[in-house]
Formats: C-alpha cells, sequence, structure tokens
C-alpha cells in the first residue's frame, strides 16, 4: 500500500462520516481540527477506522494534532506504522 493509496482511503472515511467534509470538499492539505471538519471525538472515530481498516495500533501518546491535522499527516501517520506489513 503507498500513501496515494492510503490518502484516497482516508479521504473516503472522513467525507463519508464529516457533513463539513462533504460539503467543502478536501484537499490532503486542508486542516481538518482547526477548520472544524473534525473534532476530539471525530479523531477517535478516525483511530477506529485506521486499526479496523490498516491493522495499525495507534498509541494514546500518537494522539497529537501533527498525526492527525490533515489527510496527509494521517496518511504518513499509517504508513509509517504500517511499514513492514504490506507489500507495495
Amino acid at each position: 500500500m503507498n500513501t496515494s493509496s492510503i490518502s484516497e482511503a482516508v479521504r473516503q472515511f472522513i467525507t463519508g462520516h464529516f457533513s463539513h467534509a462533504r460539503t467543502r470538499g478536501l484537499a490532503d492539505d486542508d486542516p481538518l481540527l482547526e477548520t472544524g471538519i473534525v473534532d476530539s471525538l471525530g479523531v477517535l472515530d478516525i483511530v477506529s477506522f485506521i486499526e479496523s481498516e490498516f491493522g495499525v495500533r495507534v498509541a494514546d501518546e500518537d494522539l497529537v494534532r501533527e498525526h492527525f491535522g490533515s489527510i496527509r499527516r494521517i496518511a504518513a501517520y499509517i504508513e509509517i506504522k504500517g511499514r513492514g506489513r504490506w507489500i507495495s
């Protein structure tokens, strides 16, 4: 799995679950938290998606803006944590 396919899966999840994302469109670098697209409870929904969809466990200490601030950051986090699990 590569960053592009991970980003697309994350984008589909976010636009399917968060109404603000559906109405405005979403680029990889759009800030999710600052714009109110995703709130703190929404981050937990994204974590659940990551763990079930990609088999990546998200540690409590990883629940920071640096990892969940945009689609690009989420995809990078998944790729780094999932390294060795997938064949590209």
